[in-house]
């Protein structure tokens, strides 16, 4: 058991053992109370660990799209090339069925300024498309990744701010729309934001000390600490059964190595394909 729940046993077993009689019997409410706050806690510790995963998952979403997603498309393109090729060298139905299968699977492509934001300047290509064609080391792609201190920041704002720890509806409303502040700004990675975020919050109004309430307001109370948890972890389980999740499960501390490794692998099947394709448009000549 951790010191804090220790704290937390220790305060509500006092409160029980002053509300109590004549005898030092625990109020009734003294074990629900107990209950309730140790689910409290371990419900934020949950949903910190959720939001920090779906940020990281986010993240290297947005980074594996912009690396990877020409050359994903790049061999989906050269696959349809070839099965065209090989059915214009056949003329076999089978192999025509399969050309025509080939380039369905090919994605549309994109506007000019979609395909190559950040790559086209008014002379051209910028010096990182021009890096990249000649094989020269590029720019890595821009990334928004918490620093440690904005991580500490954040999970101390919400241990802190948490909307399940108001006491009625006024400050339910007043946490939620400090976390979503909260949660926008650890998202980007603002580390002076949540700074400015923490000052804010110590300046702000105190929360009432948290007060017994009757039994059946606690039972409620665990019931719906108990729903929320299951549908956290449904959305923590539908991140780690993700593609990105799974990628990242791989290579947890070092997932830039991991999209090098990938862009390798991808960069090698797209010289097989080309050489397979000039193959076979030299034969047909």
């Amino acid at each position: 058991m951790s010191s804090s729940e220790s704290g937390v046993e220790a305060e509500a077993g006092a409160a029980g053992g002053a509300g109590g009689g004549s005898d030092g019997a625990e109020r009734p409410e003294a074990r629900l109370e107990r209950a309730v706050r140790a689910a409290e806690q371990a419900l934020i510790e949950f949903e910190i660990a959720v939001e920090t995963f779906r940020v990281e998952v986010e993240n290297f979403s947005r980074l594996h799209h912009q690396r990877l997603g020409p050359m994903y498309s790049r061999l989906d393109e050269l696959e349809a090339q070839i099965a065209e090729a090989r059915a214009a060298s056949t003329g076999d139905p089978e192999d025509v069925r399969k050309a025509q299968e080939a380039r369905a699977r090919v994605m549309p492509m994109p506007g000019i300024e979609e395909l190559f934001h950040d790559w086209l300047d008014s002379d051209g290509l910028s010096p990182e498309a021009s890096a990249m064609l000649t094989e020269q080391p590029v720019r890595p792609p821009q990334r928004v990744r918490p620093s440690d201190e904005a991580r500490k920041l954040y999970r101390e704002l919400v241990r802190k701010a948490h909307p399940d720890l108001a006491q009625d509806d006024t400050e339910r409303a007043r946490r939620d729309e400090f976390i979503s502040r909260v949660n926008a700004a650890y998202g980007r990675g603002d580390e002076a934001l949540l700074r400015e975020l923490s000052e804010e919050w110590a300046a702000g109004p105190v929360p009432e000390e948290w007060r017994p309430s009757r039994s059946e307001e606690l039972y409620a109370r665990l019931e719906w600490l108990a729903q929320r948890k299951e549908m956290l972890a449904l959305v923590a389980r539908e991140l780690e059964e993700s593609a990105i999740g799974g990628m990242l499960r791989i290579a947890p501390d070092d997932p830039d190595r991991l999209l090098e490794e990938i862009a390798e692998q991808l960069l090698t099947q797209v010289s097989e394909r080309e050489a397979e394709l000039a193959g076979l448009l030299g034969s047909g000549a």
